[in-house]
């Protein structure tokens, strides 16, 4: 039996509180994905381009196969004629499907997947985490050309080229909402200033502190409806100090330079903004935030925000170390395949975690989806996919309700606070150190 028969099976059947893995992509989806970018099929072929969604899919979670062995164990490819597909024919309809199509789908089921997400809100604003991350792709001269290869101190290149990118996070559900990459060379708030516009209203976005401008919090404080923004204030920042809102809580006046003006054409000559401290074994921590209003937002709830920014860095391990298993270079070697293996790669992580998220309301308890096991919901879906497509109709009820069953054992342990402070670990070394040298003496 085909994937698409079983998906439409499992479509018939749904209970009061079970979802289908079928709703994670719908066949409309997918369509109006194409459609949006254009990308359409005239020729019926064993490898449709709807089938070509799922292949990403594969892609991320098989990284270790091959192309031909992923088709043929998702049973994915249109049985007429010969059983399995030729593994030149899927590098041609990887060309033809393109990157756009493949973003395009993302898109489209980032918004499906937060949409039908009920997810909790901090004084009714949703939590964003925004930073960057590096991949790393196969030596190619198409992609040395696309994407730079870093350069070392002492002006060698290293092996591999490199992607940059930024990405946009719901915090308690770790569900991707935005998403930017381009070369190695281009500055990380280049690719952020990409993220404004799709940003969600009523929102609050975490940003590290190399993510300081003032030109771009300033747009994305007043882009949209209600988006504010919470940041570390950078050491030897200079402000001048408008109104005191109590302890350790006061209002501040920052001025943009003409270089930053010049840069940001809607950027004022002085931005007011909130600064908030507090004094943690002796040590002062102080956060800028665009949340002016304390009645609105008052300083203890603000207090404790920031360390949730921590969580899309767990998500970016989630992804690499987990989804990819430490397979850390991409498989593509042409630049446009590159950016299509990274939309398949966010694609399939929203997958797993919207997945998750319906997981969290089958339990008793408030539990948020970033408290459940991503390698142990991975490892079931994973299962599931495999087995779908050789099930006989009566047992796919059954197997997704014994999936669903298993979300208790999924719990996670509560965290442990942090036992010693966070050190930079010595790089270990291939040759034995000399100690007795002469000049050491």
């Amino acid at each position: 039996m085909h994937v698409s028969q079983a998906l439409d099976i499992i479509n018939n059947w749904k209970p009061n509180q079970i979802e289908t893995l079928a709703d994670l992509i719908p066949i409309p989806l997918i369509e109006e994905a194409y459609q949006l970018t254009d990308t359409v099929t005239l020729r019926k072929r064993k490898l449709t381009l709807e089938s070509m969604a799922w292949l990403l899919v594969g892609m991320a979670i098989y990284n270790d196969k091959s192309m031909a062995d992923i088709v043929n164990m998702l049973d994915i490819v249109d049985r007429d004629g010969k059983p399995f597909v030729a593994p030149s024919a899927l590098t041609q309809r990887r060309k033809t499907l393109g990157e756009a199509a493949a973003k395009a789908l993302f898109e489209c089921t980032k918004k499906h997947w937060f949409d039908q997400s009920q997810l909790p809100t901090w004084n009714g604003l949703t939590l964003l985490g925004v930073d960057g991350v590096l991949w790393r792709t196969e030596d190619s001269k198409d992609n040395a050309q696309a994407f730079a290869k870093p350069t070392q101190r002492d002006g060698k290149e290293t092996q591999y080229p490199q992607v940059r990118m930024v990405c946009q996070m719901e915090l308690s559900s770790h569900l991707i909402t935005g998403s930017a990459f381009d070369c190695y060379t281009v500055n990380e708030m280049k690719l952020a200033e990409k993220l404004v516009e799709n940003t969600p209203d009523n929102s609050l976005t975490l940003f590290d502190k190399g993510f300081y401008s003032l030109g771009l919090l300033q747009k994305w404080n007043v882009t949209g409806i209600n988006r504010h923004w919470l940041i570390p204030m950078k050491k030897g920042l200079q402000y001048e100090v408008v109104r005191s809102l109590g302890r350790q809580d006061k209002l501040v006046k920052l001025k943009s330079s003409p270089q930053a003006q010049k840069n940001w054409q809607d950027l004022p000559k002085e931005v007011v903004v909130r600064l908030v401290s507090r004094v943690k074994d002796g040590k002062q921590y102080d956060v800028l935030t665009s949340m002016i209003d304390p009645m609105l937002y008052p300083k203890n709830d603000v207090l404790g925000l920031y360390g949730y920014r921590w969580e899309i860095e767990l998500g970016y391990r989630e992804q690499k170390q987990y989804m990819l298993g430490n397979k850390l270079t991409l498989r593509s070697r042409l630049p446009e395949l590159v950016k299509q293996e990274l939309w398949g790669i966010l694609m399939t992580y929203n997958l797993v975690r919207y997945q998750m998220t319906q997981m969290c309301m089958t339990l008793k308890g408030d539990y948020l989806p970033y408290q459940l096991s991503f390698n142990g919901a991975l490892a079931h879906i994973m299962r599931l996919l495999v087995g779908l497509p050789y099930s006989s109709p009566g047992a796919i009820p059954r197997q997704l309700k014994n999936f669903y069953g298993m979300t208790e054992s999924l719990i996670l342990e509560p965290r442990r606070q942090r036992s010693f402070p966070r050190v930079v670990k010595k790089k270990p070394c291939r040759y034995p150190r000399k100690n007795n040298a002469v000049h050491l003496k």
